[in-house]
């Protein structure tokens, strides 16, 4: 027998993702690392806080509740539905497939965006970083650190989920411990907890905080990302949706707390911190902790690579999920022999967050920090917001559905159509105000992509119907 009729006789085995591999911690460490919650004091909270003021903690709040309910949501449909496509696959059967092809084009973008949001934190960090050493980094030093970092975010993803989500996972909580622990010797400092301007919730501007929440729902976004790794997972069903919500409701506590803990600390002045670069060290240096700035930059920086892991993971996993489908090129859908990840849709990945990162460097680094997130934030919302109505529906289809289910679902759509609301009224300022175009000019080109698929392979869309992941 020849070489080519023994492998035609005995064809080897098409490589698939690992099964099961992944148990509550991992899955937990996944959507922790992609909150990744060391960022919203060291650097997210910038935003916040030049937006919403004195209301930078009651937005944080707000956003808590939202995003709890939605994550509610997602449990339900992550426990019927544990599958890798996750939120395309949710949306698209009870909408039709071109629905859930626009569901996941708009979460590639989440996940890239946030990717790219990500680099470029760590480029302020490391710039930061440098300038305490008394070397003050060249653009030259920042984009190599942004390409180094991708590497070894790539590198880790490319070789092995398992390990890459409890990486995730212990940077996290490192990280996380040194915040807490430096917030307590601030608030101690201070003398006091109580704020009594902070405290007037009646002269809060509503306003303000209401153009903050779509940034204040990037500090969250990847909260949901364990349910694209459910093929992966031990016990899905199980797993996933106490991964999801208890990351959300645990990050949006810590978020809260130290919003206010942060304004307490640099006297009020609002102003300062939505204009630096570096917030929680700022806060630090005014009760007299100026020694910890080291220790602050490197908290952020370990919790930037696990959120640029864990995103790149994500984005990856759904690329991989429509390559399967044939939304995208089949190549997406490929799986590496020995590592058992979706390495060309890794690879692909960490290439668009490369490109895109380093092309934005002359708008400035922190300016865009913002728009990113900004956009990314779009994205993530508006998945949300089908989420909350795709989930009583698809329970109704099963005959599961409750009165609760319901009003978690109405309670859900009317936050996310707050937030949507609060992004274009009142019209934030040049270029904030641009953004949610930009988003639908994005989600048009994908919409004109999908309609000419539909209409040169009908079949392509119609298989969305169908469990090809079973």
């Amino acid at each position: 027998m020849s070489a080519v009729e023994e492998q035609a006789a005995h064809p080897k085995p098409v490589a698939r993702l690992r099964f099961g591999v992944l148990g509550l911690i991992e899955t937990t460490g996944q959507s922790l690392a992609a909150i990744a919650p060391t960022l919203t004091p060291t650097l997210n909270i910038t935003v916040v806080a030049g937006l919403a003021g004195l209301g930078c903690w009651m937005a944080y709040l707000i956003g808590t509740v939202g995003v709890a309910i939605v994550g509610a949501s997602i449990g339900i449909l992550a426990a019927r539905h544990p599958e890798t496509g996750s939120y395309f696959i949710y949306i698209g059967r009870t909408f039709g497939p071109f629905a859930g092809a626009m569901a996941g084009w708009s979460m590639i973008s989440a996940y890239v965006f946030t990717g790219i949001a990500t680099t470029q934190t760590f480029a302020i960090f490391v710039g930061n970083f440098l300038r305490l050493a008394g070397l003050p980094p060249s653009p030259v030093a920042i984009g190599v650190a942004m390409v180094l970092f991708l590497l070894l975010v790539c590198h880790a993803a490319y070789r092995d989920i398992r390990l890459s989500a409890r990486i995730g996972l212990v940077l996290e909580f490192i990280s996380v411990g040194i915040i807490i622990a430096i917030t307590a010797l601030i608030v101690r400092a201070r003398g006091t907890l109580y704020d009594a301007a902070q405290l007037d919730i009646a002269h809060l501007h509503a306003g303000s905080i209401f153009s903050a929440l779509p940034f204040v729902i990037f500090s969250f976004v990847g909260f949901e990302s364990a349910a694209v790794l459910a093929r992966e997972s031990a016990n899905p069903r199980r797993n996933i949706p106490l991964a999801v919500t208890r990351s959300a409701a645990a990050c949006g506590i810590f978020f809260t707390i130290t919003a206010y803990c942060m304004v307490l600390g640099v006297d009020n002045d609002t102003t300062a911190l939505g204009n630096s670069s570096a917030p929680f060290a700022d806060a630090a240096a005014r009760a007299g902790l100026a020694s910890v700035s080291m220790l602050v930059y490197f908290a952020a920086m370990i919790s930037v690579f696990a959120c640029g892991l864990a995103s790149i993971n994500a984005g990856s996993r759904l690329l991989f999920s429509m390559g399967k489908y044939r939304f995208l090129h089949p190549s997406m859908g490929s799986i590496h022999e020995a590592h058992r990840t979706p390495h060309v849709a890794v690879v692909l990945c960490s290439l668009l967050v490369a490109a895109i990162s380093l092309g934005t460097l002359p708008l400035g680094i922190l300016n865009a920090f913002g728009y990113c997130g900004t956009f990314a934030s779009f994205s993530f919302v508006g998945v949300y917001l089908m989420l909350c109505i795709v989930a009583p529906l698809d329970l109704r289809r099963a005959g599961e559905q409750r009165v609760r289910h319901v009003v978690v679902g109405l309670a859900g759509a009317a936050l996310m159509l707050f937030v949507i609301g609060g992004s274009l009224y009142p019209v934030p300022a040049w270029p904030y105000n641009i953004l949610p175009f930009l988003f639908f000019g994005y989600l048009l080109a994908g919409a004109l992509w999908f309609a000419r698929l539909r209409a040169r392979a009908p079949d392509i869309l119609a298989s969305i119907q169908h469990d090809m992941e079973s």
